[in-house]
């Protein structure tokens, strides 16, 4: 089942209504459902888009309609709505979207590389980086490699030991400490240079 808060209800509804079509709805779908990339896309969904197959939410004026192939990962999900005065938030939660967590007895590794997938790389995203993992090492020092706006950065440092590394400790008791392999000199386009930073 797929929950929308009130406000989350009330901003649909206003959209539709500008719309001015009998019958509109809204359809979500899961994008790359099941991989750590899997995303939600929202869009109107006229009647004669649908094919019946659709798992139909009823909210009060109109429906949310979810493709059948992305139920599965969309069943639990919650939908909502801060409003804010400069416009609002709109926040889609789906815990089965990038596919099962893995269960306790996985390896070290599969549940750094879930989290960096899940957690850590959708956060760097904002500044157009990203993280991946080169190894664990048998004392649980997680070995990282950062590309993207993260190559080069002069806050990377920060990044690694107040963002990544806590992450990583709190999720995997077996993580002790993260370390970083990357040759930040050869970065081309850090989200902040190394000499911004100092000065800062």
């Amino acid at each position: 089942m797929i929950s929308l808060s009130a406000t989350a209800q009330e901003h649909f509804r206003k959209l539709i209504e500008q719309q001015a079509l009998p019958g509109l709805g809204i359809r979500l779908r899961a994008i790359e459902a099941g991989t750590p990339r899997g995303d939600c896309q929202l869009e109107f969904s006229e009647p004669s888009d649908r094919d019946g197959s659709e798992w139909e939410v009823e909210c009060e004026g109109y429906s949310l309609f979810v493709d059948a192939e992305s139920v599965p990962f969309l069943d639990g999900a919650t939908i909502d709505y801060d409003k804010s005065t400069t416009g609002g938030q709109l926040t889609i939660r789906a815990p089965a979207l990038r596919g099962a967590v893995p269960s306790e007895d996985a390896s070290v590794v599969e549940r750094v590389r879930y989290v960096i997938e899940s957690e850590i790389n959708p956060q760097l995203a904002s500044h157009g980086g990203r993280v991946s993992l080169r190894e664990v090492t048998a004392d649980g020092v997680v070995v990282l490699q950062f590309g993207g706006g993260c190559h080069g950065c002069g806050m990377v440092d920060a990044t690694l030991r107040g963002g990544v590394e806590r992450t990583l400790k709190q999720r995997i008791p077996e993580v002790t400490g993260v370390a970083d392999a990357t040759d930040h000199a050869s970065g081309t386009n850090p989200y902040m240079r190394r000499e911004a930073a100092a000065r800062g």
